[in-house]
């Protein structure tokens, strides 16, 4: 039987890890997240094996980092809706020692790789912080790991989007996967937090909802995701991504694949293409970009 692309909150967690996904869990080749939480002062360490990682603080602050013989501190945030945080990228075979003071959450994103590169720092100063869509289609996305702004890694692409309450995104509905037309095929892995409109809090009582299908039905699934679920993406078109009133949306994408270089280009279902041209000369929603590295902007 294939695995559940779905993963409630608290089906992978294990021991201090609130999230452990392997590709081998996936039902994959390359894409894998590790969530975990630090205890106050008490060093945690990962042996990446095969994969490459970027370390992401979600809820964290003043975080060491080791990777190897470098260390790096990272200033973090307290929420993935407080601030745009800065990371560390560690190679292929890299051991990562991870410490906070306060101890907290961090991502671990990987992807299985075959190059080693080197272990870098990136500043949130360098984060690009993106507005797509328009009205209520508007949301943020903050490319981190992005093959244009970060070219130094070898398979692994991530970035994080937040999606005002009640506003749509990962739309119009999109695919990267095996299909004649697309440019790419990547598996794509969402993390979700749900937050608590104009605030940097957490709620476990929201929700969202999420479309994933293919066009010849083997795929077909609406779901409600809440604070901490995963979902993975094999193929297909994804999307909307619909964040509940009163309840903004957060998700980390997480992607990989097999071509020789990073893209995260996508083609859309063109049934609903037609919608993005809705947009020229559509207004932004005025509350994005919900957070920038100084902070909230409201």
């Amino acid at each position: 039987m294939s695995p559940s692309l779905h993963r409630p909150a608290g089906t992978l967690a294990d021991g201090d890890l609130q999230v452990l996904l392997t590709p081998e869990q996936a039902g994959w080749t390359y894409t894998g997240l590790q969530v975990i939480l630090l205890e106050p002062g008490v060093e945690r360490s990962i042996d990446l094996g095969d994969s490459e990682a970027v370390v992401l603080p979600l809820s964290a602050t003043d975080v060491v980092v080791t990777i190897d013989d470098q260390s790096f501190v990272l200033d973090g945030r307290i929420s993935v809706f407080d601030r745009v945080t800065d990371f560390a990228y560690a190679p292929r075979g890299a051991n990562v020692r991870l410490t906070a003071p306060s101890g907290g959450e961090l991502a671990i994103a990987t992807s299985k790789c075959d190059r080693r590169l080197t272990a870098r720092y990136g500043s949130a100063d360098n984060v690009a912080v993106e507005l797509r869509g328009a009205g209520p289609a508007t949301r943020q996305v903050n490319n981190f790991l992005s093959p244009e702004a970060w070219p130094e890694a070898d398979k692994l692409m991530c970035v994080e989007l937040i999606t005002p309450d009640g506003n749509w995104s990962s739309y119009p509905p999109h695919r990267h996967d095996d299909s004649p037309e697309c440019p790419v095929n990547n598996e794509e892995i969402y993390y979700f937090r749900i937050g608590v409109a104009d605030t940097s809090d957490y709620s476990k009582e929201g929700f969202g909802m999420h479309r994933t299908y293919t066009p010849d039905g083997s795929i077909d699934i609406n779901i409600v995701v809440r604070d901490g679920d995963v979902f993975c993406v094999p193929r297909g078109y994804h999307g909307p991504c619909i964040a509940a009133p009163g309840y903004p949306m957060y998700y980390l994408n997480v992607l990989a694949g097999p071509g020789g270089g990073r893209s995260m280009a996508f083609c859309d279902d063109p049934t609903h293409h037609w919608v993005r041209d809705t947009w020229e000369g559509m207004a932004t929603d005025p509350r994005c970009p919900v957070t920038t590295k100084e902070g909230r902007t409201r």
